[in-house]
């Protein structure tokens, strides 16, 4: 008897590939499973059939779910993730606990669009600024950045100014201890009132108890 694709199963493979990846406690929340015990069961299946893997990358951080190449090719999910950047896995990971702590508190799924998707979007061209991801709640608007490290303060004005043209509420997560980071956002919210800050801390332990 073939293996039986299921409708949660290709959820999961489309939020694997709009984020790049996955770990097991986000795909058991993005997936609607009731344990991790019945997720861990399932993403097992998936890759038994050929459909996901996962990889280790760094000492400490849980394996890494990617959709493979023969999932890409038979379900048409538009990209494949050959390697990603070490330097940005950490960030990559509280991007998706933002996604999911403001999922989990009443955005649409739906509405969310990731920068991979963004930047899909665009096509080759002029460089130029994406959020980490955006999402519509009642006709407005809201980008969302986590930022975990310093940029200079005309890279981060270059990429607020971008933000506030195109949506009409920005959302910077950022560690409490980023006093730095914090401060530089805090400065140019003066020209750019659409900003709202919110500790990082405040995803981390809402997700953690999820």
């Amino acid at each position: 008897m073939g293996f039986l694709i299921t409708e949660r199963d290709y959820k999961i493979m489309h939020e694997i590939t709009r984020w790049k990846f996955l770990l097991g406690r986000q795909i058991r929340v993005l997936g609607g499973f009731s344990g991790q015990r019945a997720c861990d069961r399932r993403i097992r299946k998936l890759i038994d059939a050929g459909y996901i893997e996962g990889r280790h990358y760094i000492y400490g951080i849980p394996r890494l779910y990617f959709v493979t190449r023969k999932a890409v090719q038979i379900f048409g999910l538009g990209y494949y993730t050959p390697s990603v950047r070490l330097d940005a896995i950490i960030h990559d990971i509280a991007v998706i606990d933002t996604a999911i702590y403001v999922i989990d508190r009443g955005v649409d799924s739906k509405s969310i669009v990731t920068e991979r998707d963004l930047r899909n979007r665009a096509g080759f061209g002029r460089a130029r600024h994406f959020p980490d991801f955006y999402y519509v709640v009642d006709n407005t608007t809201y980008c969302v950045e986590v930022e975990m490290s310093e940029k200079s303060v005309t890279a981060l004005a270059k990429n607020i100014k971008s933000n506030y043209t195109n949506y009409d509420i920005q959302r910077y997560f950022i560690p409490s201890d980023k006093v730095k980071i914090i401060e530089n956002v805090e400065r140019l919210e003066k020209d750019y009132p659409n900003i709202a800050i919110i500790p990082l801390e405040e995803v981390t332990e809402y997700v953690r108890d999820l």
